[in-house]
């Protein structure tokens, strides 16, 4: 009895075969180095001297950008941890429109410093419980020493709006056109209605190449490029003042049939009544319209050539096929309402503008709505050199445009180029020292992780970060609040907020919590167990036997017989 062995265990098969299934700490810190090759890939075009990365992508179309959404959605990336740090520069770009290399880095900087604890065997969640405390700690000292502008007076909101703007594309392409470009963006930001929340959607966004980008205009009202029109539409005028302006979902086209329609006749008069009624109805259409007095008619669907001689005949504009987000602009700008019928049209559905005009710009033709006394919307129209130079100020444009918009909401504010990291940093640094235990060794570990953003910086322009960092902790142990990173002198060393290096609080908060966020969730997997399938494109599933030969029946081979 003694000799026997123990009784064989019968192997238990869970998942499928080929299934790759990785856990424990070496899994963990797989995934910390998977974000960790993210973060430094975006770590060179962090701040005003930040270098451009060029992605070309499997279509050979290139990219060139520094915005850290744009990168990480480019680079196509596959690893399923190393994915999270791509959805936080989404969600900071959705959010607040900028620090989207920012919230990566910060995430990266965090996992780097803790990585240590991991190798030494502290748990997991003791590091992440740290991490969400160290936040919480620089959420609430944010609120602490945030400036709030008085927007009272306008004339000094309206410059902090523009330093807020100028900040945001300090670190772009176009930091050299700053001051152009900064007052383009908050006039068009203040043009929005504070009743839609000053929606951004309303500010289109036109790309023209060709000429300088001084070139570039804010148009307040609409613009967008002409449609596609019929030959009558030369003998259209092609300017008005104060026209009557009508919008409509309506097309105003003669079709052809359906291809299963079926109409049944006796004799050739029949068939000539059905094509007179088919041109009664248009005409009548086109008939109400004139009615109504407008000049200047838009629709959303198509505008033959038969309605477009009509109206070029009677001295109407009119355009079809504008899209649903110009037509929407318009709408908002000029007054008035979309039309679906063109029936029971009342003067109130009609919008105005003071003048409308066709005009030429570089290759193209755009039409103009301007002086619009509802315009709530603008239209701004860029200029420039090559296609991938123009998308990169549009990509500027945007990050700066939701800066401002984040500004106008809230007015808090903090200096930029690195001095609230600095202090959150000594501020966590000397709260620790209140914490016993494992917690203050993680508490001073994201401390050091804030300093990765100056000492960043500095690196990229150039500035030996070793002495920056030095001279910024000696600034803040001596209590100077907004000292940060200087690029453009050999000191380094400048008072932020006096330089007026602004940006809105919440850009800050948005990415000590989703930097925070981020690295608890990639401390939370310590398995990750892959489907052999999730790695093949998936065909869908397999046809029932025999369908293949069902198909073939009758194609040329002859029915069977019964």
């Amino acid at each position: 009895m003694a000799g026997r062995g123990l009784p064989m265990q019968p192997t238990v098969v869970v998942l499928r075969e080929g299934t790759d299934s990785s856990q424990g700490t070496p899994q963990l810190l797989s995934n910390i180095s998977a974000c960790l090759a993210i973060s430094d890939t975006l770590a060179t075009t962090l701040g005003p001297r930040g270098m451009d990365k060029l992605i070309v992508n499997d279509r050979g179309e290139a990219s060139i950008t520094n915005d850290g959404a744009t990168i990480v959605k480019l680079l196509d990336i596959i690893h399923p941890a190393a994915k999270t740090l791509v959805d936080i520069a989404r969600a900071q770009d959705a959010e607040v429109g900028d620090g989207t290399t920012s919230v990566v880095l910060l995430a990266g900087a965090m996992l780097k410093e803790v990585r240590g604890f991991i190798e030494e065997g502290v748990a997991p969640g003791i590091i992440a419980k740290g991490v969400r405390k160290a936040a919480d700690m620089a959420l609430k000292r944010i609120k602490e020493v945030q400036v709030v502008i008085d927007k009272s007076d306008t004339e000094k909101f309206r410059s902090l709006l523009l330093k807020c703007a100028s900040t945001s594309m300090s670190s772009k392409l176009i930091h050299s056109h700053k001051p152009f470009f900064s007052e383009m963006v908050v006039s068009a930001v203040l043009s929005l209605d504070p009743k839609l929340s000053y929606d951004t959607s309303l500010i289109g966004v036109k790309k023209v190449p060709g000429g300088a980008m001084e070139d570039s205009l804010l148009i307040k009202g609409v613009a967008f490029k002409k449609t596609f029109t019929y030959a009558g539409a030369e003998q259209q005028p092609k300017s008005f003042k104060n026209p009557k302006i009508l919008c409509l979902n309506v097309e105003l086209e003669l079709k052809a049939e359906k291809d299963n329609a079926e109409i049944r006749i006796e004799e050739v008069q029949e068939y000539q009544a059905i094509v007179d009624a088919e041109w009664e109805i248009i005409y009548r259409k086109l008939a109400a319209i004139e009615k109504t007095g407008a000049q200047v008619v838009l629709s959303k669907l198509p505008i033959g050539d038969l309605a477009t001689q009509w109206f070029a005949d009677r001295n109407i504009f009119c355009a079809g096929r504008v899209a649903q987000g110009d037509l929407r602009r318009v709408v908002e700008a000029v007054g008035g309402s979309v039309q679906s019928t063109t029936s029971d049209i009342l003067p109130e559905h009609l919008g105005t503008c003071a003048s409308f005009e066709e005009r030429q710009i570089g290759n193209e033709r755009y039409n103009f709505f301007e002086g619009c006394p509802k315009a709530k919307t603008c239209t701004i129209v860029l200029r420039g050199g090559a296609d991938q130079f123009i998308e990169e100020v549009e990509r500027s444009l945007n990050d700066a445009i939701q800066v401002v918009r984040r500004a106008v909401k809230s007015g808090e504010i903090v200096a930029g180029g690195g001095a609230m990291e600095m202090d959150l940093s000594a501020y966590i640094r000397k709260e620790a020292l209140k914490v016993a235990g494992k917690q203050q060794l993680i508490l001073t570990a994201v401390a050091r992780a804030l300093e990765a953003i100056p000492r960043q910086i500095a690196s990229n322009a150039g500035l030996d970060a070793t002495d920056v960092m030095n001279k910024l902790r000696q600034r803040h142990a001596r209590g100077e609040l907004w000292a940060g990173v200087d690029v453009d002198s050999d000191e380094g060393v400048r008072d932020n907020l006096e330089a007026f290096v602004w940006e809105p609080s919440l850009v800050k908060t948005n990415v000590v919590s989703g930097a925070a966020e981020a690295c608890c969730l990639i401390l939370s997997v310590d398995e990750t167990i892959r489907n052999p399938q999730s790695e093949q494109s998936n065909p869908g599933p397999a046809a029932p036997p025999g369908t293949a030969q069902r198909a073939l029946r009758g194609r040329g081979r002859g029915m069977p017989r019964r």
